[in-house]
């Protein structure tokens, strides 16, 4: 690192810079104008325009050039892979800064979650800013493997790469002064706090924001998102595998407002990020429905930036870090060169860096492997004497599910599942302590004809998640991933079709996105053979154990109404 007299110099013109990069026209996030300017960089940093004497100079040829791109919410362990595979799959897409939440790892590990995550980072080409997971475990209607109390924030909280409090799920215990709640929100120490509010409005939308909580990622429609906005939240739009809001709330954007707005993924399987991309995908939707692409890159780079305090990234000006990216064209955004800290990292969709180093070996400790209590066919066993049940509804491209009464079928005192109406039998294994715990109910929406799927990916907490026709396949899919240390699995028959082995903490591998993808395209082709009509049905499936996002969930705990944050029994009305 030169010292700052050195980079003065430079910048004045008493020297030689590292890179000159020439010809480009410079979007400014700024003022929103396009300059035609030659960008100079000296020892990573960008220290002025157009004349310099420089050791390299690369022409890009009337190529526009904007900042390198920010994902301001995202879950990397939802990519399936580590923080080396996912850079290498992002940084050609321009992203050169993400926004992480850990909580998926954390609520398996713990602390030790986080840091292995904060160790895989270092030495990675990609700028990566943590939030420190706040609702470890999401509530108290699941068993996860880990519990973070404020006291246990506070050395995280403390790191140097951690930047604030990620999503406060928990809005009710806000509302409600939670004591440990309000912990949480204080040893922040005044960082920034993400939200996550659904539906969140009127009074306890103003309480929830009292707390100092400046953002959400959790609004489907525009009307949900101006109230928000309105009362002083950031607006994060959220386009993930399954969650896809860009399109709902992009008509609220405008010239006076833009600022407030920034991109999130929040969820992206390895076939999105593939064959869709990242940030840049979301910058190509929002201009082709009508967005003014300088808007678009602002809400892609620089308010991220400034919502998160980040001085120094997001912006193509002197003192910035010299992460940026050429691209053709304004309305395609077709990326075409990576540069992070002034080095051309990507290509035309390739990684040209060999610095990517793989994570830190990673060894689970024995009280960190999958420990599910000793099950036979007779543990997904559902009696009742009434036919009338709660079962959740899918709704296709979101989280959020419906609570419908349906008739299911009954049989000496048993309740199966109904394959006319496609009602399905779900189950949640606990998987962290062995304590034998399984939720059990019905789903509606697979499509399934035969056998299940499963998955160790359950948000929040984890636990093995499976939906299935039978018992006998829930349970040969539950002893399938368990054998692999976790993952995901497709069983008919007794049969394993298809299988993806996650055995870190049963979230992720150290294969690239693309082996990965390869394995996923296989175990959604099972699922197709057997009947399933969703696109990515175990993104969704993982899901549905999420107790936060209305309207009905299940833990290993049980069913759970979100909306009366309680557990409640699958038949009856109650």
């Amino acid at each position: 690192m030169a010292f700052l007299e050195e980079r003065i110099k430079v910048a004045s013109g008493e020297g030689k810079v590292d890179l000159l990069i020439k010809n480009g026209r410079v979007v400014n996030v700024f003022t929103g104008e396009i300059e035609k300017k030659d960008v100079a960089v000296f020892d990573g940093i960008i220290v002025g325009f157009d004349d310099y004497p420089a050791g390299k100079v690369i022409d890009v040829k009337g190529d526009f050039l904007c900042p390198g791109l920010i994902d301001g919410h995202v879950h990397i362990e939802s990519s399936m892979v580590t923080i080396p595979q996912f850079a290498r799959a992002v940084l050609p897409n321009g992203t050169t800064s993400v926004v992480i939440d850990p909580h998926e790892i954390a609520n398996v590990l713990g602390a030790d979650g986080i840091r292995f995550m904060a160790l895989s980072a270092r030495g990675v080409p990609l700028n990566v800013f943590f939030m420190i997971p706040s609702c470890v475990p999401a509530t108290h209607m699941e068993t996860s493997g880990a519990s973070l109390t404020a006291e246990d924030l506070k050395p995280l909280l403390n790191e140097p790469w951690a930047i604030g409090l990620a999503e406060m799920m928990n809005f009710p215990g806000v509302i409600h002064r939670d004591p440990e709640v309000l912990k949480k929100i204080e040893v922040a120490g005044g960082k920034r706090i993400d939200g996550h509010a659904p539906f969140l409005s009127g009074k306890g939308l103003y309480a929830y924001l009292i707390a100092g909580i400046r953002s959400d990622h959790e609004c489907t429609t525009a009307k949900e998102a101006k109230e928000k906005l309105k009362n002083g939240m950031w607006m994060m739009v959220r386009e993930g595998s399954t969650a896809r809001n860009l399109k709902d709330l992009l008509p609220l954007v405008n010239s006076k407002n833009s600022r407030r707005f920034l991109f999130v993924t929040d969820d992206r399987h390895p076939k999105e990020l593939l064959e869709e991309g990242h940030i840049n995908s979301m910058i190509k939707q929002a201009v082709r429905l009508g967005l003014d692409p300088v808007l678009a890159i602002q809400m892609a780079t620089l308010n991220a930036a400034e919502y998160f305090r980040l001085d120094g990234i997001g912006a193509i000006a002197p003192g910035f870090r010299a992460d940026l990216i050429s691209f053709d064209h304004l309305g395609r955004f077709q990326v075409k060169k990576v540069f992070k800290d002034g080095i051309l990292v990507a290509e035309n969709g390739k990684m040209l860096s060999r610095s990517l180093k793989p994570s830190p070996s990673f060894k689970l400790k024995e009280e960190q492997e999958l420990r599910i209590k000793q099950i036979d066919e007779k543990s997904f066993v559902l009696q009742s004497d009434q036919p009338l049940a709660k079962v959740i509804r899918l709704i296709p491209d979101q989280i959020v599910t419906q609570k419908v009464m349906k008739k299911v079928a009954l049989r000496d005192g048993r309740a199966y599942p109904d394959l006319d109406q496609d009602i399905l039998k779900i189950a949640v294994v606990e998987r962290h302590r062995a304590t034998g715990n399984i939720g059990i109910g019905f789903v509606q929406g697979f499509g399934l004809k035969k056998g299940a799927i499963g998955s160790s990916v359950a948000h929040d907490s984890h636990n093995l998640a499976v939906v299935g026709t039978n018992d006998q396949d829930m349970l040969k899919t539950v002893e399938t991933i368990k054998k692999m240390g976790g993952g995901l699995a497709v069983v008919s028959g007794e049969k394993t079709l298809a299988s993806l082995s996650l055995p870190i903490a049963g979230l992720m591998t150290e294969n690239s996105v693309r082996e990965v993808h390869r394995s996923l395209t296989a175990v959604h082709r099972a699922a197709t053979s057997l009947g399933c009509r969703l696109p990515d049905p175990f993104m969704t499936l993982s899901f549905l154990s999420l107790p936060v996002i209305p309207e009905l969930k299940i833990t290993d705990k049980g069913l759970v109404d979100v909306n009366r944050f309680k557990i409640v029994p699958v038949f009856g009305s109650d």
